[in-house]
């Protein structure tokens, strides 16, 4: 109800004043305003608590399933290069590897392979037959849109610094739930198999066969080189000509050693035996008969003494015979030649034989300085021609060691991925599972939170009604209100007579 108010007029009204200026209201205006908009605001309040209800009592009790996974370093965290060394056994921290397991598990892929293993009827009853009626690219859409429902009922959780991974799904029905958390904890240890140590990557297998070609090529170059050339081991025969360049130098430096001592001897012998006469005499007589007589005659003389005085004329003739005779051998008046035989002088011959030898020595040290000379020569160009095709041989041998030890490295590297791949497919030891899903016995219901809001928003929504139905009236609404806004005293207030 309505009313007006009755003022008293000042005797000086002002002229200036305001009367249409905005409403003034206390605090205890709005409570005796409000309760007269109390039907209106009954009415909203009823609507929307009635709709929220409504929409409350059509939620149903949901289920949530948990599960977690204790999560450590593993063999296919650790940087293996494909080629060389740099960086070999670089591993990420514990957080980086537990943010990557959570990235895995909360993969789209890894979502549908859940829808696909289970069926997409189990995962979602509602939607069964429409999804059985429906194309084949309506059945794709259908499992995106699936896809993206679980990601939104999958929670995951990780802690810094802790290796623990806790899972939980939340479904309408309990046994659901608990097949959809741990197909997706079973489909998550062979996804993460497949995505990490990588079963179909045939990068080093390539890379050998490759480098194998490349190795036969090059095997296919060096045997012709070899042939070509007519080397069998250019190593070998490098050194072993080496060794008899040394070898055939020193025996010619010895050989013209010996040839210079032979010369020189030689010309030593035929100078000795220009000087040496070819014959000389062999033995000679020598001339007694001075002598014999020399003797017979003391002989004679001793006989004389035994007949005559040693004064006596035979013995003094005798005598001076005697002394006569051994005058002529003292001064040699009685020598004579004898006997004598001559012939080729033995000196002449030994220097000659010597001489024989050392021209022998000296021709037979030539040719073999000639022999030498030429074995020198020969070494040295083959070890010259060697020299000239060292650079391509050196080449081919480099490529073939290089490619020889690519071509283990790899078959090495593919037997150890091989041997990883096979380990990591039987058993995943760095990823236990600490608890597997099992059906919830509890579900939970968002009907008192959405009773609750649904009530609080009517509450609000009324009151909000309320005020704009009372500021929208027209008039000063209370006595203390317009007293307010006018500035004047109110005297009295009389109810306004509803018409007829």
């Amino acid at each position: 109800m309505s009313t007006s108010a009755w003022t008293s007029v000042p005797h000086d009204p002002p002229s200036r004043r305001d009367w249409a200026a905005r409403a003034r209201y206390a605090p205890t205006d709005f409570v005796t305003l409000l309760w007269r908009e109390r039907w209106l605001m009954l009415g909203v309040f009823l609507v929307i608590l009635f709709l929220g209800a409504a929409f409350a009592f059509t939620l149903k009790k949901s289920y949530t399933a948990s599960s977690s996974l204790f999560v450590r370093l593993g063999q296919e965290y650790v940087y293996e290069p494909r080629a060389g060394d740099a960086a070999r056994g670089a591993v990420p921290d514990v957080d980086q590897v537990i943010q990557s397991e959570s990235e895995i598990l909360g993969s789209g892929e890894l979502r549908e392979r859940v829808i696909r293993k289970l069926g997409f009827a189990t995962v979602f009853p509602d939607a069964a037959a429409k999804y059985a009626a429906a194309n084949p690219e309506q059945k794709r859409k259908m499992i995106a849109q699936g896809r993206d429902s679980v990601g939104r009922s999958l929670k995951i959780e990780t802690a810094p610094d802790n290796s623990i991974i806790r899972m939980s799904y939340q479904h309408q029905d309990p046994e659901t739930a608990e097949k959809v958390l741990n197909t997706l904890l079973e489909e998550y240890l062979i996804y993460r198999r497949s995505l990490l140590i990588n079963d179909d990557d045939k990068v080093l297998a390539r890379q050998r066969d490759n480098f194998e070609q490349r190795l036969a090529e090059t095997d296919t170059a060096y045997q012709a080189f070899l042939q070509t050339n007519d080397i069998g081991d250019f190593t070998a025969q490098k050194t072993a000509l080496t060794q008899l360049q040394a070898q055939v130098e020193a025996q010619k430096y010895a050989i013209d050693a010996q040839l210079q001592d032979r010369q020189g001897r030689l010309a030593a012998v035929q100078a000795e035996l220009s000087r040496t006469p070819a014959e000389a005499v062999l033995y000679r007589d020598q001339d007694m008969s001075a002598s014999t007589k020399l003797a017979q005659l003391k002989l004679d003389r001793e006989g004389l003494l035994a007949r005559y005085l040693p004064n006596a004329q035979p013995v003094r003739d005798i005598d001076a015979q005697i002394a006569q005779l051994e005058q002529g051998v003292a001064t040699g008046r009685t020598n004579g030649e004898g006997a004598r035989r001559s012939g080729p002088n033995p000196i002449w011959q030994t220097l000659q034989s010597t001489r024989n030898d050392l021209s022998a020595e000296v021709a037979a040290l030539r040719e073999s300085q000639g022999a030498y000379a030429v074995q020198v020569q020969e070494v040295n160009e083959r070890l010259l021609r060697l020299a000239q095709l060292e650079p391509q041989f050196n080449q081919l041998t480099r490529d073939r060691d290089v490619l020889s030890a690519n071509v283990r490295d790899f078959t090495v590297k593919e037997q150890q991925d091989e041997a990883q791949r096979q380990m990591s497919a039987e058993s995943s030891d760095n990823i236990r599972i600490v608890q597997r899903a099992v059906a919830p016995s509890e579900g939970k219901s968002l009907k008192k939170p959405v009773l609750v809001l649904a009530f609080l928003f009517a509450a609000f929504t009324a009151a909000c009604a309320g005020l704009v139905r009372m500021l929208l009236r027209p008039g000063l609404q209370t006595p203390a209100s317009a007293s307010r806004t006018l500035g004047l005293p109110v005297l009295a207030t009389a109810g306004v007579k509803r018409a007829a």
